[in-house]
């Protein structure tokens, strides 16, 4: 419980700050670097399994977060719904993650719609009086985006996909620090992606595919002015899949993702002392960012997802899973392990995943995905 309303919304943006700190691409100095990084979590248990890569594999409904071009690639129709304990070493049940996903192809315009809704429970919080320990509101935040998209193929081997994207964050539905605004912000963004798999080379033919998609494109989100505009976390991935092993009963694919935040922030001005005599300028909008960012950390600003899927039976029968994340000891350091395992039968499937950090106690150790799905026509 705390006494102001300002405490109030300190203590819902510290929980937002845990969020990125501990669970998102480029942590230690992405503290604060973007606003809602929820969108950057691994959003089904397949993927999150092989080390969080699917930029080039993306061949499910959740290709609407990995590459929307993966779609382009996709018949039929799926609905896909994953669900995670988020943050379990702190034990806290309303602290959860949602993803629903839907994808269907369209034989009248040749090619393959998209849609998810993403949402993060950020839990409970009272709000109090001024002068005293009296609740005079209970409210829950949370961060949600809801994205349609499309994708068709531009030739045969070669595909191209477009999201567009709604961004809402509720951190304080009420007046904050007197200021006639609350902790409520949204936001649209776009993301572009292609995918090339190529059929005609060979032997090498049909065995592996290339992914890029740039993500999250769009304005700065305001919660108080825009003076204090945050960017959203706008991000590039690339990401190769291959076919290792491939016969009637047993194939083995291999995956890597190569991912960077593409976000330029400034310090604040310094004297000769070293102190700070001003307020830092504001960050690159995301079409500036783009190329700035590059100046700050560099390729070491790279995180890199990798990992291992294998199945069996005619058709796919069961699946295991297994990979690794690595990121840059100067911009983050999360190192962790990734298992998980699937079963399909007929139109069902199930997916879960486990991750297991390298450091002990940290808050990601322990997360387990759990994705139920349903495909037909396929």
């Amino acid at each position: 419980m705390v006494s102001s309303r300002s405490s109030r919304i300190f203590s819902s943006l510290l929980v937002l700050g845990v969020l990125a700190a501990f669970c998102l691409p480029t942590a230690a100095q992405a503290q604060g670097e973007s606003a809602v990084p929820f969108l950057l979590i691994a959003p089904n248990a397949r993927a999150d399994a092989m080390g969080e890569a699917g930029a080039a594999m993306a061949n499910d409904a959740a290709a609407n977060f990995w590459n929307p071009a993966g779609l382009a690639f996709q018949i039929g129709q799926e609905v896909s719904l994953t669900h995670s304990a988020w943050l379990p070493q702190f034990q806290q049940s309303d602290l959860f993650y949602d993803y629903l996903a839907y994808r269907n192809y369209l034989t009248d315009v040749g090619g393959t719609f998209g849609a998810s809704i993403t949402y993060l429970s950020l839990g409970e919080f009272f709000e109090t009086t001024p002068d005293g320990p009296e609740v005079v509101n209970t409210f829950r935040a949370f961060e949600m985006a809801a994205t349609v998209g499309y994708a068709t193929k531009i030739i045969n081997d070669l595909g191209v996909g477009i999201n567009l994207r709604y961004i809402h964050s509720s951190l304080a539905p009420f007046n904050v620090q007197g200021q006639d605004r609350k902790g409520v912000a949204s936001t649209v963004s776009f993301d572009i992606g292609f995918l090339w798999r190529p059929r005609n080379l060979g032997e090498i033919g049909n065995r592996f595919s290339v992914g890029v998609n740039l993500s999250n494109l769009g304005p700065k989100l305001t919660y108080i002015d825009a003076d204090q505009a945050d960017p959203i976390p706008t991000q590039l991935k690339l990401g190769l899949a291959v076919d290792v092993f491939k016969t009637q009963y047993n194939n083995v694919t291999y995956v890597i993702d190569f991912s960077r935040l593409l976000i330029r922030r400034y310090p604040a001005p310094v004297n000769d002392l070293g102190q700070e005599i001003g307020d830092p300028p504001p960050p690159d909008n995301f079409y500036k960012a783009i190329f700035t960012s590059w100046q700050d950390g560099g390729l070491k600003k790279v995180t890199i997802g990798t990992g291992v899927e294998y199945w069996y039976g005619d058709p796919k029968l069961i699946s295991l899973r297994f990979g690794y994340f690595y990121e840059h000891p100067d911009y983050g350091n999360r190192k962790f392990l990734t298992f998980g395992a699937g079963v399909r039968y007929d139109i069902y499937g199930f997916d879960f995943s486990y991750l297991s950090t390298v450091e002990e106690n940290h808050p990601l150790s322990e997360t387990l995905r759990f994705t139920l799905l349903i495909a037909w026509g396929v």
